[in-house]
């Protein structure tokens, strides 16, 4: 383990990988602060431009990496200051981060928050370390079989732990598997949803429906809103950032417990930072709020989240780089970012591609420490980002959105799909549907036609081989404990929440 990190770290020290370390940890902060951007628009802008300067494929995961953990930095910059989440996993964030800048505190808010950031991402990282490469050779001994249960164990965790509604959750993941059988059927050469259209016979492209689906949509929700309205005026003033050690090791307890649930939950498939934030904010207030001082303004209420989101950030490449299952939307697109360098993520990764996998591991502990060392000092300059008015910001991701897809096909077939995909993707966030599940369910269909396939090929046509092991039983068991496990708690906390009625009443 030691030697595999040593080599990492002689590939992330090199000029070109520290110089892109740290424009991917500046450009996914101001990403992370501007409201409605986040980690995934900004990666989904980049990746083409990445791919098409020829960088190599540790290079450019070693910039889109940066960009997403400096995201989780950015976002908590309007949600203390704004009340305005820059991302789904800031919105805890808002609870206590906000009542403190409207108590003058938005300067230490800030400041504890990048500490209690940087704290959750470390411990992740280090349970990033030590634990990949033990799942990789565990995930090994994988054969087609296992892999299709623990497609359905991701798909089954996915619809239980990603938003509010867990059927659009599901019904987002059909549409994705739907979406990746567009094209020639690879086994059997027949085409499929192409509507004689050579133009599909490739499939839908990656880049094009990640940009059309994210940055597209979110252009038509831009359009939505006054461009004119300044959030200046209605910015809590920052003053210093400085937080005192006495506030850092009140919420010492509170940092540690939030990374390890974060880390924990980023590792389970298809979770993300939401539901690592909205899980530690709630285990942190069972514990620590004994006089009810969550909600109004207490420093462990902003710590909690901010260090679950992200060590969720860090813990959902555990199962990308082991296991080729992307743990969160972002993660899906960073996936799809090694497949355009024909690189299949999964268990062989730490034999076949050392330097991938180590300089990427390397690159984190690196950019971690240039993200604390940036919004330290910089908060307030980050914090001017959010003055930027619509009417600059919208031009400005339309025209990176369609230069990132002409230059990576040079078709205009693509950029007319990339707006068809966006006005859809449009309409399903207007009916309330999450696209994160849409990513996921188009990175995994593919895998998960394959490895059935290849299951029943071996069997021929047996379908008892898809449980016959211990592994893919022990994988279906969790599917169905992930699916059941929300219903049977919500029914506990239903008839605990009842009145008991006594004899007499």
């Amino acid at each position: 383990m030691w030697d595999f990190l040593f080599h990492g770290f002689a590939i992330a020290i090199t000029p070109l990988n520290i110089g892109l370390v740290m424009v991917g940890a500046l450009l996914g902060t101001l990403f992370g602060a501007l409201p409605g951007i986040g980690p995934i628009n900004g990666i989904a802008i980049l990746m083409p431009l990445a791919y098409t300067l020829g960088l190599p494929a540790e290079s450019a995961l070693i910039l889109l990496a940066g960009i997403y953990c400096g995201s989780e930095y950015g976002g908590r910059m309007s949600s203390i200051l704004l009340n305005v989440p820059g991302d789904a996993g800031a919105v805890m964030t808002t609870l206590d981060g906000f009542p403190l800048a409207q108590k003058g505190l938005a300067g230490p808010a800030l400041g504890m928050s990048a500490i209690a950031s940087f704290v959750g991402a470390t411990l992740a990282i280090i349970g990033l370390t030590l634990f990949a490469p033990l799942l990789a050779i565990v995930a090994v001994k994988f054969g087609p079989s296992e892999f299709f249960a623990l497609m359905v164990f991701a798909f089954a965790s996915m619809s239980a732990m990603m938003g509010k509604d867990p059927l659009k959750t599901l019904i987002g993941a059909v549409l994705g598997i739907i979406l990746a059988t567009v094209g020639v059927d690879s086994g059997t050469g027949v085409l499929r949803f192409t509507f004689d259209m050579p133009e599909l016979y490739d499939g839908i492209d990656f880049v094009v429906l990640i940009i059309g689906m994210f940055a597209i949509s979110e252009i038509l929700l831009m359009l939505e809103h006054n461009f004119h309205k300044s959030a200046e005026s209605q910015m809590a003033p920052i003053g210093r950032v400085m937080v005192s050690m006495k506030e850092v090791m009140s919420c010492k307890w509170t940092m540690l417990r939030s990374g390890v649930i974060g880390f924990i939950i980023g590792v389970l498939p298809g979770t993300g930072a939401s539901v690592a934030s909205a899980v530690a904010y709630t285990t942190e207030k069972r514990i620590s709020d004994k006089n009810n001082t969550f909600g109004t303004g207490d420093m462990r209420g902003l710590a909690a989240p901010e260090a679950a989101n992200n060590a969720s950030a860090a813990g959902s490449f555990v199962p990308m780089l082991t296991l080729g299952i992307p743990g969160s939307g972002t993660t899906a697109i960073l996936l799809g970012a090694l497949m355009l360098y024909n690189i299949q993520p999964g268990p062989m990764m730490f034999s076949e591609q050392p330097v991938i996998v180590g300089g990427l591991i390397a690159s984190l502990y690196i950019g971690n420490v240039v993200l604390l060392a940036l919004n330290l000092p910089l908060a307030g300059f980050f914090a001017r980002v959010l003055t930027v008015p619509r009417w600059v910001l919208v031009p400005g991701v339309a025209i990176l959105s369609f230069v990132g897809v002409f230059q990576l096909h040079s078709d205009l077939h693509a950029i007319y799909l990339m707006l068809v995909i966006g006005i859809f993707g449009y309409v399903l966030r207007k009916f309330g549907f999450s696209l994160a599940p849409i990513i996921l369910g188009f990175v995994l269909g593919g895998l998960m036609e394959q490895n059935l396939r290849r299951a029943l090929a071996i069997s021929g046509g047996d379908v008892q081989i898809l449980w016959e092991s211990a592994l893919s039983i022990g994988l279906w068991i969790a599917a169905v404990l992930v699916m059941v496990a929300p219903w049977a708690l919500g029914k506990m906390s239903a008839s605990k929440a009842q009145p008991q009625i006594t004899d007499d009443e």
